[in-house]
């Protein structure tokens, strides 16, 4: 069994700042690219950034320059800061993670956790 738990959503005030977090728990033997996912109402879900074990970055333009994933791979963790949040930056934020698991990658997603960012 494999959880992901997402945490530091919120609601504040465009040009805010956050901090999400996102920590894996269960039976794997390591995690390989882990990212950050969000989706609107109505919308589909749409990458935000990802990370490797080793620590390369990928970002969506829409994000660039605003947010920067993080991870800790002795907690099994991965972050999104958040900056200068606007509006549209509203959605559920979702954590992925691809797990190794007795030689095979799995694929995990997180519940969510909402943002709100208000005008």
């Amino acid at each position: 069994q494999v959880q992901l738990v997402e945490s530091g959503g919120g609601l504040l005030q465009a040009g805010g700042s956050l901090r999400l977090s996102c920590a894996a728990s269960g039976n794997f033997d390591s995690i390989n690219a882990m990212g950050w996912y969000r989706q609107s109402p109505g919308e589909q879900r749409d990458l935000v950034a990802t990370i490797t074990a080793g620590g390369m970055t990928n970002y969506a333009e829409f994000v660039k320059g605003r947010f920067t994933i993080s991870r800790d791979n002795a907690k099994n963790t991965v972050y999104l800061q958040m900056n200068t949040l606007k509006p549209e930056d509203t959605a559920v934020y979702f954590c992925r993670g691809e797990m190794r698991i007795r030689g095979y990658t799995y694929s995990y997603w997180g519940q969510g956790t909402q943002v709100t960012v208000s005008s």
